[in-house]
């Protein structure tokens, strides 16, 4: 069984400032990494799916999640869907299997009339937030059982191909610069990149 406490001190690194929504994210991809039995993922093991957005409270829920599972943009074994919840869909890639987990409404609910949440409404930036208001919160979320913050889903069969990486590139006509061949565009003046595109379409 994996423990999110051992995630804590890279989540804290890593996210930048100490905040409940970072160590939610961890606690919650945790538990779904515990109840599909996977290890955090070293290349595309995982896969999430997040349904988070962005420019809300609690956007910081999906560090903690990159951080445990090990999905990152880079990798590209992470996406999301902008439907502004705190939820995602973890994916065992090798097992074909997914398990979905979110924060409960009630326990949401109270932490968004939290005094953390609150001094953040009147533009606080987080790691202004006193230690003495921040660090009780934290230390609840790390300590407390997974029944009383989390939805966890029941494990459901996931058919999931992983897609081939692609390891050719040329040189774009216009600007020049190299570019992975999926990503060119044949036309009249040659093969140009997205970006060239765009602007001569703009007339740029």
């Amino acid at each position: 069984m994996l423990d999110p406490k051992n995630f804590m001190e890279v989540g804290l690194a890593f996210h930048g400032h100490k905040c409940p929504a970072m160590p939610l994210g961890l606690r919650a991809a945790v538990a779904a990494m515990n109840i599909l039995e996977v290890e955090r993922a070293r290349d595309k093991e995982l896969q999430v799916i997040s349904e988070t957005g962005k420019g809300h409270a609690a956007g910081c829920f999906l560090d903690g999640i990159m951080v445990a599972t090990g999905c990152t943009y880079g990798k590209s074994n992470i996406e999301k869907r902008y439907y502004n919840k705190m939820a995602f869909t973890l994916i065992d890639v090798q097992g074909q299997r997914s398990v979905r987990v979110s924060l409960k409404p009630e326990f949401f609910a109270r932490m968004l009339k939290s005094p953390f949440v609150e001094q953040r409404k009147q533009g606080i930036p987080p790691q202004d937030i006193a230690p003495e208001i921040t660090g009780p919160l934290v230390e609840n979320i790390m300590s407390m059982p997974e029944e009383m913050f989390l939805d966890i889903g029941t494990i459901t069969p996931r058919e999931y191909t992983r897609k081939a990486g692609v390891f050719d590139a040329e040189s774009c006509s216009q600007c020049k610069e190299m570019v992975f061949i999926d990503k060119l565009l044949d036309t009249s003046a040659g093969r140009i990149c997205l970006a060239c595109k765009g602007k001569a379409e703009k007339g740029d």
